[in-house]
C-alpha cells in the first residue's frame, strides 16, 4: 500500500526535526521537505507538538527495525549480536545523514522532565536497553540487566562523542571511532561476565 499523506508528512517532520532540531524547526521547513500544503498539515495534526511526538514515534520504530535487522544478518551466535549493536551504531555514525540521536536531541530541547517528548525520549532508551538484555540472557551472561545498563551507557557515550568531537576532530575524518572504542570496552565486559 503506497504511503499516505499523512504518513509523507510525518517522514518529512521526521527528518527536518532530526537535521534541524525541534524548536529551530518550523512548519514551513516541514511543508517544503514533504511537498505538503499547510491545509493537509492541520487535517492531520491540530499543532507542531503533536507533529513532535508522531515523528519521534516513527523514528524509533524505523531505528529499532534497522538495529534489529542489521545485527540478524550480521551475526550467528548470542556474543556476536551484542557486538554487532557496536558495528551498527558505527555504521549510523559514519553514514551522511547522522545528526547525532533524535531521542538525546529531545531530551536537551524539552526541559520538562514530564512532558511528551521526554517520556517518548526514556521510552526508546529503555526499549534499546530491553533489547541488549535480552542478548545478554541469550549469551547466558550474569546479571544481563546489569550488563545491559552498562553496554547502554557506552552506546550513549559513543553517540554524543561521535556527534559532539567525531564529527569535528580532524575534519570530520572518523566519527566511527567511537563506536569502535565502545565496542572494544563491551568486549572487555562481557569476557568478564
Amino acid at each position: 500500500m503506497p504511503p499516505s499523506r499523512r504518513d509523507d508528512l510525518i517522514d518529512a517532520a521526521m527528518r527536518v526535526f532530526y537535521r534541524r532540531g525541534f524548536h529551530a524547526s518550523s512548519l514551513d521547513d516541514i511543508q517544503k521537505e514533504g511537498g505538503i500544503s499547510r491545509m493537509t498539515l492541520y487535517n492531520h495534526f491540530k499543532s507542531k507538538d503533536e507533529l513532535v511526538i508522531a515523528a519521534m514515534r516513527r523514528r524509533d520504530e524505523i531505528f529499532r527495525n534497522k538495529l534489529m535487522q542489521f545485527v540478524d544478518a550480521k551475526a550467528k551466535t548470542p556474543r556476536e549480536r551484542i557486538l554487532a549493536v557496536f558495528d551498527f551504531h558505527e555504521d549510523w555514525f559514519t553514514g551522511n545523514e547522522f545528526c547525532g540521536c533524535m531521542f538525546i536531541n529531545a531530551s536537551a530541547e524539552f526541559s520538562e522532565a514530564d512532558s511528551a517528548p521526554r517520556r517518548l525520549s526514556a521510552e526508546h532508551k529503555q526499549e534499546i536497553v530491553r533489547y541488549l538484555r535480552e542478548q545478554c540472557e541469550a549469551a547466558g551472561l550474569s546479571n544481563p540487566g546489569d550488563v545491559a545498563e552498562q553496554l547502554n551507557i557506552l552506546l550513549e557515550g559513543a553517540i554524543v562523542t561521535a556527534r559532539v568531537v567525531g564529527q569535528v576532530a580532524e575534519g570530520g575524518k572518523d566519527p566511527g571511532i567511537a563506536a569502535r572504542r565502545a565496542k572494544q570496552m563491551a568486549t572487555r565486559i562481557i569476557d568478564v561476565k
